[in-house]
């Protein structure tokens, strides 16, 4: 039986990750998610107007490339690559699967994912290819890390997100005199 990597560190580690993600870091994005059943396609299987789900804030690291300028006919272009890492944890709460596909809005500009890759594991063991009984509960998987290209979207047609009504937000309003006194018009 291992000695390190069972559910007390692996807990210990969640909890680090999350702590230092969510209240220092504090970097979110809105994510698009994909909507195949919903966007029209050709004989090909290419979509000119893809469906996304409304955005989601999500929280995640990320990591820049320098951005590259090419001159085309029709003027200068500029692409960039960058990387974005989420918490596994984040994303089963959140009920998200990242998928080649998805778009993330950051920095005002959309990011469109072309690769996700799974490989961090927690004390190097993956619980699901366990070769040992004693080891089934040992290590876990700790985050995904998605790689994006830099998309042009001139219109994203979004959709209620897992939903048949849009999100509303309903304004509480007290009326107090120290909030009558802040106000400078009337």
């Amino acid at each position: 039986m291992p000695l390190f990597g069972g559910d007390r560190d692996i807990s210990l580690f969640r909890t680090m990750n999350k702590e230092l993600i969510n209240d220092i870091i504090q970097t979110e994005l809105g994510y698009y998610k994909f909507v195949l059943q919903d966007s029209e396609t050709n004989v090909y299987g290419e979509s000119e107007n893809k469906v996304y789900y409304e955005p989601m804030l999500i929280p995640c690291l990320i990591t820049r490339e320098d951005q590259s300028w090419s001159e085309t006919d029709f003027g200068p272009d500029s692409t960039q690559q960058m990387t974005f890492a989420f918490l596994r944890t984040t994303l089963v709460e959140k009920n998200l699967v990242p998928e080649v596909g998805d778009i993330v809005l950051y920095n005002n500009d959309y990011f469109e994912f072309n690769s996700i890759v799974e490989n961090q594991f927690f004390a190097g063991k993956n619980p699901d290819y366990s070769m040992n009984e004693d080891t089934d509960n040992f290590g876990v998987s700790l985050s995904i890390i998605c790689k994006a290209s830099k998309s042009r979207i001139e219109q994203l047609k979004t959709i209620p997100f897992r939903s048949n009504i849009y999100p509303t937000t309903t304004k509480v309003e007290q009326t107090t005199p120290a909030n009558e006194r802040r106000q400078l018009y009337s």
